[in-house]
């Protein structure tokens, strides 16, 4: 009978718990205003998409940069870190949080058992005030299983877990983002290096060249055929590319040091030869903005966390609803310890308790205005975040482009000033010009070499970022 009291005090519970306080999640428009999405990027006009078009949808987006020391490098980040194991940890707090939620939807059975041996005290009895003899020592023993289960009428515990879910899935994104953001970092670290190598090996090659010069123009000097302010001169334009050079030892030192950081490992622990550098820039497609709202991490850790609030409404909305709790227990209680589990010996309780908060000073209601608030302000967040989003997509998609045109431009310049170096150089050795004119000349053109080497690096680093703009490989899954 007590058996079936309780199975149909389950089932009222169930058929109670069939819907939850507060509002069902509705993702708001990604635009403030609910203006709609754009239908396409605004800089994307004429914009040459790779073939396939799948290239970035790959986890391992940096390979499309066929670099195998960079291959190398990104295959260390996820596993070494610091950040991501950080991202990481965090998000097994809120998966423990998550199943710590939900296991509230369950009852909570323990069990208890106990033993005591206890003697009353002696009195007086009797018109003599004669001392009576002290009571016998009586053992007591007991155990029992007992429970409680606050049932989830209003869906408070269900909306808790709704929230602590949609939170561990903004930490799983967030993680992804991290990952991306230090994927992206080192291979942007890693052509700046590159770009530096090559700078150096063109500035020691030039060097080499200058101190040509410069013993020419000691031996002029010393001859008479030409004035001291030639040797000096040349001296100068030496020196001055050599300072270029060293300081570019500085400039390689420093970013080796930051991609070691980001591999988690001291930066004495890591060594990237030098090596030549053919600077080529791959086709990237671009997807639509639709698309972007599922492929970046940090959108999609934005929106969860608007779930996790909007869910939050509802927990704080059943503080207007009474809190439905029932409790039972069974056991034994014997005095001899041998005969504890016996029938003779048996207890049971079961009953239910209701708690209404009458009067709490509006407390509930300003829960219920903050839990709003906070919900408005992640819906404010998210549109943000998209925003950013489509201004990050513009940005690289027009710097690539201009950058494309730039660098054939810097290229044109760099084979003119070469070609105005050589003829200078030619025009000086007959005879027809000073020696001023051509270390003007030989400036120029080193500068213009420099110029594309720099251009060309920026090309790939406004690519990585795009790419990182893009989502990389960012799986909704």
């Amino acid at each position: 009978m007590n058996s079936r009291r309780l199975a149909l005090l389950a089932a009222a519970s169930l058929v109670l718990t069939g819907c939850a306080i507060g509002p069902n999640y509705r993702r708001p428009a990604a635009m403030p205003g609910a203006a709609p999405t754009p239908a396409a990027f605004k800089e994307a006009e004429g914009w040459t998409q790779a073939a396939p078009s799948d290239a970035v949808s790959r986890q391992d987006w940096w390979k499309v940069f066929n670099d195998p020391v960079l291959d190398g490098l990104e295959a260390q980040v996820v596993v070494s870190n610091q950040n991501l194991a950080q991202a990481e940890a965090a998000y097994r707090q809120a998966r423990g949080l998550l199943d710590q939620q939900r296991a509230a939807l369950f009852p909570t059975v323990n069990l208890t058992g106990s033993g005591t041996r206890s003697q009353s005290p002696s009195g007086f009895t009797g018109a003599g005030g004669s001392l009576a003899p002290a009571a016998r020592p009586i053992n007591i023993f007991s155990t029992a299983v007992g429970g409680s289960w606050d049932i989830d009428v209003w869906g408070r515990i269900r909306r808790q877990i709704e929230s602590a879910h949609a939170k561990a899935q903004a930490d799983a994104a967030d993680l992804a983002n991290a990952t991306l953001s230090a994927q992206a970092q080192v291979a942007a670290d890693y052509f700046q290096l590159r770009e530096a190598d090559e700078e150096k090996r063109l500035l020691d090659e030039t060097a080499k060249g200058y101190a040509d010069n410069l013993r020419i123009a000691q031996i002029r000097t010393k001859a008479g055929t030409a004035p001291l302010s030639e040797e000096l001169t040349a001296q100068a334009q030496l020196n001055s590319t050599q300072a270029l050079a060293a300081d570019l030892v500085r400039t390689r030192a420093l970013l080796e040091h930051a991609i070691a950081v980001q591999l988690g490992k001291a930066p004495a622990d890591l060594t990237i030869p030098a090596a030549t550098w053919s600077p080529v820039v791959p086709a990237v497609p671009v997807s639509l903005p639709s698309t972007l709202l599922q492929r970046r991490p940090d959108i999609a850790a934005a929106e969860r966390r608007m779930k996790a609030a909007n869910a939050l409404i509802g927990v704080n909305e059943a503080g207007y609803f009474p809190d439905v709790l029932v409790s039972g227990q069974y056991g034994f209680t014997s005095t001899v310890f041998n005969t504890l589990v016996n029938a003779a010996n048996n207890s049971w309780s079961i009953g239910g308790a209701g708690v209404e908060n009458l009067f709490n000073a509006g407390a509930t209601g300003a829960k219920v205005r903050q839990a709003r608030a906070a919900y408005d302000a992640a819906v404010a967040g998210y549109r943000g975040t998209v925003l950013t989003a489509f201004q990050q997509v513009e940005d690289n998609i027009a710097a690539l482009r201009v950058l494309g045109s730039e660098y054939e431009l810097d290229l044109a310049a760099s084979q003119e000033a070469d070609r105005a170096e050589d003829l200078t150089n030619k025009q000086y050795q007959v005879g027809t010009i000073d020696y001023t004119t051509v270390v003007v000349n030989q400036n120029t053109a080193l500068a213009a070499r420099r110029t594309v080497l720099q251009t060309a690096r920026t090309r790939l680093v406004a690519l990585v970022t795009l790419v990182q703009a893009l989502g990389g490989g960012w799986s909704a899954t």
